[in-house]
C-alpha cells in the first residue's frame, strides 16, 4: 500500500513549522498508532478521528495504522492536526488521491460527528503556511474568514472531514451539515475615551504626547483620584493606527490566545492592563504545556498598563527588564523555546506611599520614613531607569475645576494628528536606519559625532551625569526625549529647552 503524506502547522511561540503527517496500512490487527512526540490532547486523536471517519460515512481501514508525525523531534500541541491526520489515512487507504494531499495544508479539529471545529492559532498557522510555500490551506468554516486575513494564500473553508474528502476528489456523495461557527466577536464600545475628558494635570497630559510620539516608557506616581488611570487608558487613543505587518502580528497574537478576531485585521493599538495579582507567566507568558503569550505579549505594538505597580511582586516586574531592552520576549523551556514580539510601551502607576497621601495637598500621610522607601522599593533600581518618563501627578484642586477652559482642552483625535506628524518627523529621519521610533534608538548613535547635539545644548544633562544625578543609560534616555520633543515641535534638532524639558520629564517625580 502506498503511504499518505499531509501537512499541518505546529506553532511554537508565534512561529509555526510545517508538519509533515505520514500514515502507512499494514496488514496487522486493527489498530491506530500515532507517533512523533505528540502531548495528550493530539494523542487523543487516534479516537476522534477513527469516530469521525466512521460516522462521515468514508470509511476508516480495520487494520493497523501508523501515523507519524515528521520532524519527530518537534514538539506538537492541541488538536489541531485531526483532519491532516484522517485526510492523510485515507490517502494511504486509496480513498482519496495522494498527490492532491500533498499540495494542501489541512488545519483543524474533528468532532465525533465528523464536523470541523474551528481552533485557535489559524492566523499565525496560515502565516506560516505561506511562509514555507504552500499557496492552499484548509481550515475549517468557523475560521475561514480569519484565514482569509493572510494574503497571497487560497483558502478553502470545509464544514466536516466528509466535505474535505469530497474536495480532494473522494466518490461520495454530499450530505449537508450545520457547520460549527467561531463566536461572535464582542461589539467595539461606542465612545472612546477622549484626551479633553482630562481636566488639569497639563505636564501629565503632555508626557503622555511625548509618550506617544516617541514610543517612550511612563511612570506616574501621585495620590489615588489624582487621574493616573484615566491617563494611561487614554494613550492608546493618541497612537496612530498599526501598518499592516503590526496589524497582522496583534491579530495572530489574539488568534493564538483563542480570542475572536474578525472579518478584518486590527488596526488600533491593544490596551493590556492586568491585575497586580498577575504571576509572571500571566504577565510575560508560559505554560505547562503549550507556551502561550502573556498580557505583555498581547500589548504588543500597544500599551501595557500596570496600575499599583509595587502591588506586584518584584519578581514579576523584574521579567519585563529584557522585553523593555530587546522588543521580544523568549520563554525557555527543557525542550523548546518560544519567542513573542514584546514592542509594547510600558506605563506604571504607582501611590507614593502605602496609605496614598504622601505628598498630596489635602490629605496628610500617616507612613514612616522607612515604610514609604520599603513600598516603592519594590520596584526595582534597574526596571526604573529603563522608564523614560517619570512624573509626579497631583490631585486637582476645586479651583482648577472651575477656572476650567473647555475650549483650551486637546481632543484625541487633534492630539493623535500630533503626534502622527512626529512620528513621521522621525521616521524620515531614521529612513535609513533599522529604528523608526526615537526611543529605540540606541544612545551611542545618539551620541555619534553627526548627530550629538552642541555642548551648550546638553549641558544641564552634562552637569546631571557628572554629578550622579543620572546615569548613563538615563542619559540617553533623555537625549531620546529631546529628539520626540523637537518632532513635535517641527524643530531640525533638539535645543537647549528640548534637552530641558526632557531632563525634567526624566527627573520630575524626584522633585
Amino acid at each position: 500500500m502506498t503511504i499518505g503524506r499531509a501537512h499541518a502547522v505546529s506553532l511554537l511561540g508565534l512561529r509555526g513549522a510545517i508538519v509533515e503527517i505520514e500514515a502507512d496500512i499494514s496488514a496487522n490487527l486493527p489498530n491506530f498508532v500515532l507517533i512523533g512526540l505528540p502531548d495528550a490532547a493530539l494523542g487523543e486523536a487516534r479516537d476522534r478521528v477513527r469516530a469521525a471517519a466512521t460516522n462521515s460515512g468514508v470509511g476508516f481501514p480495520h487494520q493497523k495504522v501508523t501515523v507519524n508525525l515528521s520532524p519527530a523531534a518537534l514538539p506538537k500541541h492541541g488538536s489541531g492536526f485531526d483532519l491532516a491526520i484522517a485526510l492523510a489515512t485515507l490517502a494511504a487507504d486509496g480513498v482519496l488521491d495522494a498527490a492532491s494531499i500533498d499540495r494542501v495544508v489541512h488545519l483543524g479539529e474533528l468532532g465525533l460527528d465528523g464536523r470541523l471545529r474551528p481552533i485557535a492559532g489559524i492566523l499565525p498557522a496560515v502565516v506560516a503556511a505561506r511562509a514555507a510555500g504552500f499557496g492552499t490551506v484548509m481550515v475549517p468554516v468557523g475560521n475561514e474568514h480569519e484565514a482569509a486575513l493572510v494574503p497571497d494564500v487560497r483558502v478553502v473553508g470545509v464544514a466536516s472531514l466528509l466535505d474535505a474528502v469530497i474536495w480532494h476528489g473522494g466518490d461520495f456523495a454530499a450530505v449537508p451539515v450545520e457547520p460549527i461557527l467561531a463566536p461572535p466577536l464582542p461589539a467595539a464600545p461606542d465612545d472612546e475615551t477622549d484626551l479633553a475628558d482630562v481636566i488639569g494635570n497639563e505636564e501629565a497630559i503632555e508626557a503622555m504626547l511625548v509618550a506617544a510620539a516617541g514610543g517612550h516608557h511612563v511612570f506616574m506616581l501621585g495620590p489615588p483620584g489624582a487621574g493616573k488611570t484615566m491617563l494611561a487608558a487614554r494613550l492608546p487613543g493618541l497612537l496612530p493606527d498599526l501598518d499592516a505587518t503590526a496589524a497582522l502580528e496583534v491579530s495572530s497574537l489574539r488568534s493564538l490566545c483563542g480570542l475572536p478576531v474578525g472579518r478584518t485585521l486590527a488596526l488600533r493599538p491593544p490596551l493590556e492592563s492586568p491585575h497586580h495579582t498577575a504571576s509572571s507567566a500571566a504577565l510575560i507568558g508560559g505554560g505547562s504545556g503549550q507556551i502561550r503569550p502573556g498580557a505583555a505579549a498581547r500589548a504588543s505594538h500597544g500599551v501595557l498598563f500596570l496600575d499599583e505597580a509595587p502591588e506586584f511582586p518584584s519578581s514579576v516586574l523584574d521579567a519585563l527588564r529584557q522585553p523593555l531592552e530587546s522588543g521580544v520576549i523568549s520563554i525557555h523551556r527543557a525542550n523548546a523555546v518560544a519567542h513573542f514580539p514584546g514592542s509594547f510601551q510600558l506605563v506604571m502607576a504607582a501611590n507614593p506611599c502605602p496609605c496614598g497621601q504622601y505628598g498630596a495637598r489635602d490629605s496628610e500621610c500617616t507612613c514612616s520614613p522607612m515604610s514609604r522607601r520599603r513600598y516603592l522599593g519594590r520596584i526595582s533600581g534597574p526596571l526604573l531607569d529603563r522608564i523614560d518618563i517619570q512624573l509626579r501627578v497631583n490631585r486637582i484642586t476645586s479651583a482648577q475645576v472651575r477656572l476650567a477652559d473647555e475650549s483650551a482642552r486637546v481632543s484625541t483625535r487633534a492630539a493623535r494628528a500630533r503626534v502622527r506628524g512626529a512620528r513621521e518627523a522621525a521616521a524620515a529621519r531614521l529612513a535609513t536606519t533599522p529604528w523608526s521610533l526615537n526611543a529605540h534608538v540606541p544612545g551611542q548613535w545618539l551620541r555619534s559625532q553627526a548627530m550629538r547635539p552642541a555642548p551648550a545644548t546638553t549641558a544641564s544633562i552634562d552637569r546631571a551625569l557628572e554629578r550622579g544625578g543620572i546615569t548613563m543609560r538615563g542619559y540617553d534616555r533623555v537625549l531620546r526625549i529631546a529628539w520626540t520633543l523637537a518632532d513635535l515641535d517641527g524643530g531640525d534638532r533638539p535645543d537647549a529647552d528640548h534637552v530641558g524639558r526632557a531632563l525634567y520629564l526624566r527627573k520630575a517625580m524626584h522633585s
